[in-house]
């Protein structure tokens, strides 16, 4: 079984280590003692904890069959001819996408504005660290 020292689950939840450890000690996520005494995270505890945290998300948007949903803020728009590149820094993920320019200016994207990448994919890549 896979576990997470304190700073590494913090990272892929995208939230602080004080945030973590807060959850940990009011008992929302459940922690164990290494040999050393540091508490770790087991995978399985954390990838479930993660899907009750995401949970809501999927839900808040029942007309969608999009899953992968990233709120953010727009960082960079690139206006073309025909098309826009838009960049969103949704937590530590950097998103970029390629839009109509009708779609950028109908939107207003501009830098600062917030907004979500709905991403609905029929190929993705999945790789291990």
């Amino acid at each position: 079984m896979h576990t997470y020292r304190i700073g590494e689950a913090a990272a892929l939840m995208g939230v602080s280590v004080d945030t973590l450890r807060r959850w940990v000690d009011s008992g929302r996520l459940t922690a164990e003692r290494d040999e050393q005494g540091r508490r770790i995270i087991p995978g399985p505890a954390l990838a479930a904890f993660a899907r009750e945290v995401a949970s809501g998300t999927d839900r808040d948007h029942p007309g969608s069959s999009a899953r992968n949903r990233f709120s953010g803020i727009v960082t960079e728009v690139i206006l073309g001819d025909v098309s826009a590149q838009v960049e969103i820094q949704a937590g530590p993920f950097r998103v970029v996408s390629m839009i109509s320019r009708e779609s950028a200016e109908e939107l207003k994207l501009e830098p600062g504005v917030p907004a979500v990448a709905v991403i609905k994919s029929t190929n993705v890549v999945v790789e291990t660290q």
